[in-house]
């Protein structure tokens, strides 16, 4: 509830004393296992802001990628039986009566499961050799005996790795980072729209500059963000399934009239809605993965210069950060309300970028036909969306305590009319003035200049017609933001 610039937030441990003061209770709360993670957990995104690795762990956790990968083993068996006509053995199987059973293995698939991949990773110390022997497993147990030989035929472990990777990422922008991205921009868009006529002073260098209108810079950053959202959008994620140096010879080698590289096309087309990579060594080249993360970090960058603006903004009081009551702004200062949650952003955004730079230099970079360095990078591909995310959903905590604080930007462009230096030597060059530049710099310049010394210099320009001089002095400096509106209607 909002009261006289108020927010009173009911915190859940915190309790109401006989004299109406929220305090902390002396019994503390039962003790979750939650609460243990967040104790010890070496990464920020796994304790202190669990909420993220909550709404990411389903994309990147090694549970989910285990499972991603299930699902790309079992689709492989089943992609087999469609296509593979040279094999009696496949092609004694009713499609319609197996494909649900199969398919299941990768629906169903479960936190015993995984246990059970681990268990079986002890012992071969090889992640998708775990994979694949689970997924035998289960088709034993579906009495498809005949199908065992067929799990992870013709594959290395790249094609089921790639494609599991490339779905983990496709379906972490989609059901959680352009979301959350979408809320930020959203907000950037109402509040360009509400205050495309609030003017504002504008400070280029660290200086007072030309007036432009609040919602007007809202509106920078929205296109901006906008644009650089759309890009992440354009990022497809590509797949192969070729084999272990990306030629199909095993494949082809036992059926050789099958067309397996149409075959690979279809799997990850059709089945897997990912992009096809038809030339790839044993690994895919991870160049699209380099791409989302060049542009997820161009994203941060526009957020970054959002994070700072906000923040001076507010340190200059144009705007106001709502008071939350049970908060603490300052172990010492009590008077504070710190801008934390643009600062909060600001760092998760610096340290999303560093991820992303290293993963995207490393990330396309394979001796040879491939090296394993690959493989330990891309576990860390969560934690670029996951600062990422934690710097967006900051930003849209921050907007959510401010208000803009009109009246003291119109006070502060009242008390200089400097600015208004630019309107009128332009206005003099307009007759002809040649030296109307130095002029005014040498009118305004290291001056403060009031209403009354700014109409002063302009009554002697006799040079103007009286309709200009009188458009002159009926300017004021919250009026000089030139198109600023107009440009906010036209291009958002």
């Amino acid at each position: 509830m909002e009261q006289n610039n108020l927010i009173v937030i009911d915190k859940a441990m915190l309790r109401e004393d006989a004299n109406g003061n929220l305090v902390l209770p002396k019994q503390p709360r039962e003790i979750s296992v939650r609460d243990y993670m967040q104790a010890y957990a070496l990464c920020p995104l796994d304790g202190r802001y669990i909420e993220i690795q909550e709404e990411l762990a389903p994309y990147f956790s090694d549970l989910a990628l285990t499972k991603y990968r299930v699902k790309v083993a079992v689709e492989w068996v089943i992609h087999l039986i469609q296509n593979v006509h040279e094999s009696a053995t496949l092609q004694s199987f009713n499609f319609s009566d197996v494909i649900g059973k199969i398919r299941s293995i990768a629906e169903d698939f479960s936190e015993n499961d995984y246990f059970r991949t681990k268990e079986i990773e002890s012992l071969t110390h090889h992640d998708v050799k775990a994979v694949e022997l689970l997924v035998a497993e289960k088709i034993a147990d579906l009495g498809l005996d005949k199908l065992i030989s067929f799990v992870h035929f013709g594959c290395t472990s790249e094609d089921v790795t790639n494609p599991a990777y490339g779905m983990m990422i496709q379906d972490a922008l989609a059901r959680v980072w352009f979301p959350t991205a979408d809320r930020l921009i959203e907000k950037l868009y109402q509040l360009a729209k509400e205050h495309a006529t609030t003017a504002m002073p504008a400070h280029t260098h660290g200086q007072l500059a030309t007036p432009t209108t609040f919602g007007k810079e809202m509106a920078v950053f929205f296109a901006r963000m906008h644009c650089a959202y759309m890009r992440i959008r354009m990022d497809a994620p590509t797949a192969k399934c070729n084999g272990a140096t990306g030629n199909y010879a095993a494949a082809a080698f036992a059926f050789p009239d099958e067309d397996w590289d149409a075959i690979a096309q279809r799997l990850i087309v059709d089945k897997l809605e990912l992009e096809f990579n038809p030339l790839t060594t044993q690994i895919e080249g991870h160049d699209y993965m380099s791409n989302i993360m060049d542009d997820i970090r161009q994203f941060n960058n526009v957020l970054l210069d959002f994070n700072w603006d906000m923040w001076s903004y507010i340190s200059r009081d144009y705007l106001k950060q709502l008071v939350v009551a049970s908060e603490v702004g300052s172990s010492t200062m009590p008077q504070k309300v710190n801008p934390t949650k643009f600062e909060n952003s600001i760092s998760n955004v610096e340290t999303s970028n560093s991820l992303a730079v290293g993963l995207s230099n490393k990330l396309p970079v394979s001796r040879m036909q491939r090296d394993l360095t690959d493989s330990s990078s891309k576990r860390n591909l969560g934690m670029v969306f996951g600062y990422s995310l934690l710097a967006i959903e900051s930003a849209i905590a921050g907007l959510e305590r401010i208000n803009v604080n009109a009246e003291k930007m119109k006070q502060e462009l009242q008390d200089e009319w400097s600015v208004l230096g630019e309107a009128v030597q332009t206005m003099l060059r307009k007759y002809g003035v040649t030296d109307a530049y130095d002029q005014l710099k040498a009118f305004t310049r290291g001056k403060h200049i009031t209403k009354e010394v700014m109409h002063g210099f302009i009554e002697t320009l006799d040079i103007l017609s009286a309709e200009d001089k009188e458009r002159l002095l009926a300017l004021t400096p919250e009026m000089y933001t030139g198109l600023a509106d107009k440009l906010v209607q036209k291009y958002i």
